[in-house]
């Protein structure tokens, strides 16, 4: 069964989509596949901060096997931008991660992300982190 936060009505609210987002990054954090496969859309595309492109089975892969370990993704605020079927959300967001067996140190992240309603499931289809540099 899957979560009801997932699911909508008619209409989505802005609160709605930030449980959703702030799921999907528990879900993350916690390498908990049943949680974070419905959030993501088959055809979901990851832009990394280095400018790699990840596919859902690519990116999903590397966290269940602990290729990306997130230690923590604290998101600030997150703006809302809704539409009939489709809402934007951008956040800046504190994470520390593990990659390829290497820690990352702690940054922080600039974080888009392009949800769709689909079969009344709202799902996350495109993602881009971009990092902060400590000149910005």
């Amino acid at each position: 069964m899957t979560s009801s936060i997932a699911h909508s009505s008619d209409r989505l609210d802005a609160e709605q989509i930030r449980d959703i987002e702030r799921a999907r990054l528990r879900a993350l954090v916690n390498a908990d596949m049943i949680a974070a496969e419905p959030l993501h859309a088959p055809d979901f595309q990851l832009i990394t901060p280095i400018g790699a492109t990840l596919s859902k089975a690519d990116y999903l892969g590397a966290v269940a096997s602990g290729q990306i370990k997130y230690l923590s993704w604290e998101p600030g605020d997150i703006a809302v931008r809704l539409y009939a079927a489709s809402t934007l959300i951008r956040y800046r967001a504190r994470l520390e991660v593990v990659f390829g067996g290497h820690k990352v140190p702690p940054g922080d992240y600039w974080h888009t992300d392009a949800y769709e309603c689909r079969d009344r499931q709202w799902m996350v289809v495109w993602s881009q982190a971009t990092v902060i540099s400590a000149l910005a």
